[in-house]
């Protein structure tokens, strides 16, 4: 079952009454739990095919369990490399022997985010900051939420169990329910529609590129293959967070946002405070600070201080590359990550010695370099994002097919279309928020959002009766 489906939107219906027509938490919880495995059993009818992820999720039970009566740090140890160990082999990691693998269809829809909140709560168990005693239904119900199983975003358990098991809840008022199905019209908009479109777009672009084709026409073709996928990787991820958060809504629950205009940063390291927001902050408190930490109490030197957190930032930022995939694609994507972001830190520091901290500000507020750096910065994602959706085959392929000059052409058409679009869209955007209405702006008036959000409607519902075709799956799904 896709989640930007109407079958899903009905189903999901259905639990948000059967959840609110219970005043017990523990009812709820059962509600719940009923749902998530109605959910999860959409994606096979083997038995056998959910066993592993029975086991993993067991065994993640049990380590928190033992992490809550007793906080070992040898035990604690083996837990966290046995709990690494295991996602690694359950997701056949390509540089472990074929012949290790489990020999039969399973699946592993949703491991990715399941590993990391299990993770979540065997650290802060063993570090006594999981105050609640976990328990199995509060546990299958945070690992398993249909809502956040297959896109995220990545909600902490003490948040999950604050919403879920709260002795009073907080009304459904008509606002919360408008917000509710405006972000679920917005999500199925973009993934339907916008993410529909550009994915055809791509397709159409590699099909058509021909080493036959004149140079320009080549390096155009090149330029829309790899600069629609950002654009359509944000409207696919987004669109799929859109509706889950929309539909939370619906059951008293606010999940956090993953995305906050990640195209108007204007350098690489803003951009992941913006993009897939709760996976890098996850990654911040449980990999970047701990490490960072670990290496300063190892290097106590201020002048290894720059060093230590470049290395920490590159560990931390290759381990986001690799967690997407399991071929030796992302561990180049990791390497891609890890280069950009400690080439970003080491040039804002020099930047700063050079100039001053005062003059560097200075140069950084300027609208010229912002947009430069924002065309930059949208030119290096659609870079390294070729190892995200390409095979080293394809890569070869388009590489040979375009020729050093198309690429060039190519990447340089990427950089200066960007650079204008972003801050067309900027000035544009600042324009429309300037106009007020009832000490608001006018575009965020129920009425506007009225009329806008009943034009999406109009317009998905006429592109998906015309295309006929089913909506982009959640691109996550795929890793």
């Amino acid at each position: 079952m896709t989640i930007a489906s109407f079958t899903f939107l009905g189903f999901a219906l259905a639990v948000v009454l059967i959840y609110n027509c219970f005043s017990s938490a523990t009812w709820r919880m059962w509600v719940l739990l009923l749902a998530d495995l109605a959910f999860l059993s959409t994606f096979s009818h083997s038995v056998s095919a959910f066993v592993p992820l029975t086991v993993f999720l067991a065994c993640g039970f049990f380590a928190v369990q033992a992490m809550q009566r007793a906080h070992k740090e040898a035990s604690y140890l083996w837990i966290i490399g046995g709990t690494i160990l295991a996602f690694i082999w359950l997701k056949k990691y390509t540089f472990l022997p074929h012949d290790t693998f489990l020999q039969f269809a399973y699946t592993t829809l949703g491991l990715s985010y399941i590993f990391f909140r299990v993770m979540h709560m065997i650290i802060d168990s063993h570090q006594g900051s999981l105050n609640q005693k976990v328990g199995p239904l509060a546990y299958l119900n945070y690992t398993l939420n249909f809502t956040t199983l297959v896109s995220g975003p990545i909600q902490s358990y003490p948040a999950f169990i604050e919403q879920h098991l709260a002795p009073v809840r907080p009304p459904l008022t008509i606002i919360d329910m408008g917000n509710g199905l405006e972000r679920i019209v917005v999500g199925f908009f973009k993934v339907n529609v916008v993410a529909l479109v550009l994915s055809m777009i791509q397709n159409q672009a590699i099909n058509a590129l021909s080493s036959s084709q004149p140079l320009a026409t080549r390096a155009l073709t090149g330029a829309i293959i790899a600069a629609t996928y950002p654009v359509y990787l944000y409207y696919n991820f987004s669109g799929y967070t859109d509706i889950v958060i929309g539909i939370a809504r619906f059951m008293r629950i606010k999940l956090p946002e993953n995305f906050n205009r990640p195209f108007s940063t204007d350098n690489f390291l803003e951009f992941w405070n913006h993009w897939h927001m709760t996976l890098s902050g996850w990654l911040k408190e449980y990999v970047y600070n701990p490490l960072l930490k670990s290496l300063m109490r190892r290097y106590p030197s201020p002048r290894a201080e720059l060093s230590l957190g470049v290395i920490a930032f590159f560990v931390t930022f290759f381990l986001i590359g690799i967690w997407h995939g399991r071929t030796s694609e992302f561990l180049f994507y990791g390497v891609l990550l890890g280069i950009g972001v400690s080439v970003n830190k080491l040039y804002q520091v020099k930047m700063a010695k050079s100039l001053g901290k005062k003059q560097y500000k200075a140069l950084a507020n300027n609208w010229m370099y912002q947009a430069l750096c924002r065309g930059l910065n949208f030119t290096f994602f659609a870079f390294y994002l070729l190892w995200f959706w390409s095979t080293w085959k394809d890569l070869g392929k388009m590489a040979n097919t375009l020729g050093p000059s198309a690429q060039l052409l190519g990447w340089s058409l990427i950089f200066i279309v960007s650079t204008i679009v972003l801050a067309l869209w900027q000035v544009v955007r600042a324009s429309v928020f300037r106009v007020q209405w009832e000490d608001q702006p006018f575009i965020l008036s129920r009425y506007v959002r009225t009329v806008l959000d009943t034009s999406l409607v109009f317009v998905l519902l006429v592109v998906m009766e015309l295309l006929n075709t089913p909506a982009p799956d959640i691109v996550y799904k795929a890793f």
